[in-house]
Parts: structure tokens; sequence; C-alpha cells
């Protein structure tokens, strides 16, 4: 019998072994485009901006699980197989790792290739910041900072709704993450319209973040890199970042890999002065960032493992 672990497994594999296709159709991408249609329609009626996006939140959430949720009941009517292989799927569309490590290991050999321009288009990829001007240890910083961000919303906040409530809770989550990156930025036009958005990016990614430093600490300890510095940089700078939660995978992060994120950056233009992260003085180099990958895989790999362990567990005793 395939279990629900069973199919976790084989996703969580999938995307380690095929990453994320152009070709191949993407869940994200749909839920994408029911974000635009939702605000386009809503911001067509005479609501309140506040409460428009409350409910646009409500539609791509709710409708990105229910079809999810449909997807795999009608594929098991068919088959037992095609609604395993449909959910299966479905998870595997929610996880990053594959994409994750390519993107860091792209920056990482076009600096290892002396290649500056190379660098700084990959690392473009990865970042929001203006790369134009970007230092070899610019460079580095980006890619080990995006790294250590996206280990929870790529890589552990999916796993962690995944192992809790099936490809449904992993869309659900995606749906979520979706919605903030399209809706949930503090500018005139999505203030109050993203607001609903934002915070609820905010409260699912509480526990996963808060989580996911216990799991970057393991890793850091068999990896022999500085365990006991990463609670020390939560404890100090995690809630210096402007995310309520960012900060704590970046610190954890930092804390192991013995350097300092943050400082200045550029936006559109505008510079801006991150707070500093991580309590050793350490710079990023290409041998950082291959390091922070290792560490986001081993931390993606204990995470699963231990998830699956403490699912096992509980329901042996339930």
């Amino acid at each position: 019998m395939v279990t629900a672990d069973t199919l976790l497994l084989a996703a969580y594999l999938l995307d380690l072994i095929a990453g994320d296709p152009r070709w191949m159709p993407h869940p994200v991408k749909g839920i994408g485009w029911l974000a635009m249609q939702s605000e386009a329609l809503l911001r067509g009626t005479v609501l309140p901006l506040r409460l428009a996006g409350i409910l646009a939140v409500l539609i791509v959430v709710g409708g990105s699980a229910g079809v999810a949720g449909l997807l795999v009941i009608l594929a098991a009517k068919l088959h037992p197989w095609a609604g395993m292989a449909v959910a299966m799927y479905l998870m595997y569309s929610c996880f990053a790792v594959k994409d994750l490590c390519d993107h860091a290991r792209a920056v990482e050999q076009a600096l290892d290739a002396g290649d500056i321009e190379l660098a700084r288009r990959k690392v473009s990829f990865m970042v929001g910041r203006d790369t134009a001007s970007l230092t070899v240890g610019g460079i580095a910083l980006a890619a080990t900072e995006s790294v250590a961000e996206n280990s929870v919303d790529g890589v552990t906040a999916p796993l962690f709704y995944a192992l809790l409530f099936g490809p449904v809770g992993a869309i659900a989550y995606k749906a979520i993450n979706t919605i903030d990156s399209t809706f949930g930025y503090k500018n005139e036009r999505y203030l109050e319209f993203g607001w609903a958005a934002a915070k609820l990016d905010d409260l699912a990614n509480y526990l996963p973040a808060r989580v996911t430093v216990f799991v970057i600490a393991l890793a850091a300890a068999l990896s022999n890199l500085r365990f006991f510095d990463i609670f020390q940089a939560v404890r100090q700078g995690a809630r210096r970042h402007a995310s309520p939660n960012s900060g704590y995978p970046e610190c954890a992060c930092a804390g192991a890999l013995g350097v300092t994120f943050g400082g200045a950056r550029s936006y559109g233009g505008e510079f801006h002065d991150a707070p500093q992260l991580g309590i050793r003085a350490g710079e990023c180099t290409p041998l950082t960032i291959r390091r922070s990958v290792q560490l986001m895989r081993l931390t993606a790999a204990l995470f699963l493992v231990l998830g699956v362990g403490i699912r096992i567990v509980v329901q042996s005793v339930l």
C-alpha cells in the first residue's frame, strides 16, 4: 500500500531530480492568473480596498485548495494510481530545492570563473535588489541571503503544510505565498488591497520559520558549522528584520556560516540599509554560497525525515 509518507517522499525526490522544467504546466502560474483576475474584478466594485483584498485572498486561497482537492478526488475515481500521481505532482510543484540550488550554483560558478557580469546577471534572478554595480562580495552576499531566506518559503514551509494537510495544504500555502508576492507590497497601490495577503503570509510562515531554525542548527552540527552561533545570532538579530519571519532563517544561516548579512543595497535606484544579521563579521564568498546550498539541502532532508518520523509516532499513539 502506498502511504501519504511515501507520496511525500516521492514528491520531494522528484523535485531533487527534475526541479521545475519550464515546459511543464505549473500550479503557481494558475494561482497567479487567478490572483490577477480576482484583483481586476474586485477593484471594479465599490467595496473598500481592504475588504476587496480580503475577498481576493479568500477566492485565491480557497479556490486553489478546492481545485487541488477536486483534482485528487476526480483522478482517484478514474484509478487509485491516478489519484496518487496527481497528489504527488501537486506536492512536488510546491517544492523548490533544486531550483534554489541551481540558481545559487550558477552564481557561484560564474564567480569562480571570474565572470562578474555573468554573476551579476545570474544573481538578478534570485534577488530584487539592483545588481548592475555589485562587487564580488556583494554578489556572494545577495546569493547567500537569498538561499537563507527562501529556505523557508520555498522548502520547509511547503514541507510543513504537506506533512500536516497533504497536497491540499501544500497548494494552499503556495497560494498564500503567491498572493503575498503579488499583492503584499507597502506602496500606494497595495497598502490596503494587499493588507490581508501580507498578514496571512506572515501567519502561515510563523511556525515554519521558527521550527526551521532548530533544523538548521541540527544540519549545522552535522556539517561541522557554527552550531552555537546560530541561537545567539537569532536572539540578537531576528527581530531586527523588516519581516516578522524572514529574520529567523537568515540569522540562523548567518550564524552557522560565520558571516554577516544586511547592509546597504539599492532597489530601483533607491538605497536602503538593511539591518546587520549575524554575530561574526565574515564576508560572503563563492565558498559561502556553496556552503549555504549544502546547509539548505541538509536542512530540507532533515525537516522531511523528522516530520515524517513525528507523524508516524503521533499516529501510532493515537
